[in-house]
Parts: C-alpha cells; structure tokens; sequence
C-alpha cells in the first residue's frame, strides 16, 4: 500500500521568486512555447513575490499602480514599454537568442 501523498509547501515560493536568476528562469520558461498569457501570469506573480508586491514594482517603475494591475490582470495586455520597466526594476532584460 502507498503512503497517502503529502500537500505541496508553497510557502517559499516568494522568497524564490525574489532571486532575479530564479525568476529570470521561471519567466524564460513560460516564455519558450510562446504563451505569452502564461508569461503574463507568470510576471504577475514574480512582481507580487516582491517587497511591497506590485504596487512596490510600480512605484520603482515609475508606472501607475492600477494600470500595472491591470495590465497583468487575466485581461490585461501590458506594452512592451511596461514589461521592460517592470523587468528593470526587479534585475532582469529582455535577450533575443535564435531558435536552434
């Protein structure tokens, strides 16, 4: 008989996601398969991780706080000009690499 499976701890899942490399590679990883809808969740939840969380990135930004949540919002479509402020701020750029 198996042991009944224990509850995944995402307790630490902030604390990774302040670690610019980590975050870089959770981000390019949504980012392969081109769901840009899954990269946008996933910026949201890298920006919320943070000190402060989102209102804290807009701030270091210079974005304005409700239209930063609303542009990772499930609706949202951000600009390329707030994506790159965002990623700035929390360590990270965008690259352009060839696909192999």
């Amino acid at each position: 008989m198996t042991e009944p499976s224990k509850q995944f701890d995402f307790g630490g899942r902030d604390e990774l996601l302040r670690d610019p490399d980590l975050a870089a590679v959770y981000l390019d990883e949504c980012l392969v398969d081109g769901d840009l809808a899954l990269f946008q969740e996933a910026l949201r939840n890298v920006a919320k991780a943070q000190e402060g969380g989102v209102k804290a990135v807009a701030a270091q930004a210079d974005l304005n706080r409700e239209n930063l949540y609303r542009a990772l919002s499930k609706k949202g479509n951000p600009k390329m000009e707030t994506v790159t402020k965002m990623l700035s701020v929390l360590g990270m750029r965008i690259t352009v690499t060839p696909i192999h």
